[in-house]
């Protein structure tokens, strides 16, 4: 069953912003220097297509009694249009597939369908201070989830609910990632 990512994009960055002594702004002036200076931006994104998913009957028509490699549905010939509709209250429409006979498998093919895609930046400032010559102190202004994006978790694979399509058939009901967070940290180094 294939269970790999068809794109996936990370990268991490860290950039001491360039005011303070030495740099390109507020070099001349000591108070600007102590307030604005010495001040790193990071962060990480993550961009990635969405997982594969297998479309489920929810029952073991099969009768071979394997709970634990749950049975497919068949692609239904008849069906027209797109199998994956992208939405939260149904990512795909049920009507693609039909109940297989009992005691025969169905055709749809395992991890043939892909699930909602994800992004995220979570970003941070920091600056750090000298307190004494062996003690300094670091800021950290940290942010998570930056844009407030939704990520939807993978959909309901089951199909039938019973010999019917189950209502709740593609829904989506949670989200992958948390909603955007703040934190502040003071961390003293000696």
């Amino acid at each position: 069953m294939p269970i790999n990512l068809r794109h996936q994009f990370n990268t991490n960055f860290l950039y001491p912003l360039p005011i303070g002594s030495g740099q390109r702004f507020g070099g001349g002036n000591a108070l600007t220097d102590k307030l604005m200076g010495g001040w790193q931006w990071s962060g990480t994104l993550n961009i990635q297509s969405g997982f594969p998913f297998t479309p489920q009957i929810g029952s073991n028509a099969s009768g071979t009694g394997d709970t634990l490699i749950p049975d497919v549905p068949n692609l239904n010939p008849d069906f027209k249009g797109s199998v994956i509709l992208g939405k939260v209250g149904q990512w795909f429409d049920p009507r693609a597939f039909l109940m297989p006979l009992a005691g025969t498998f169905g055709n749809a093919g395992r991890g043939s369908f892909t699930g909602p895609g994800f992004w995220n930046l979570d970003t941070s400032l920091a600056k750090k201070f000298s307190v004494t010559e062996q003690v300094s102190m670091q800021f950290r202004a940290e942010a998570f989830n930056v844009f407030n994006h939704p990520n939807f978790a993978s959909p309901n694979p089951v199909v039938f609910s019973g010999n019917n399509y189950s209502s709740s058939a593609g829904a989506i009901t949670a989200t992958s990632n948390a909603s955007r967070q703040i934190q502040f940290a003071l961390k003293v180094l000696f």
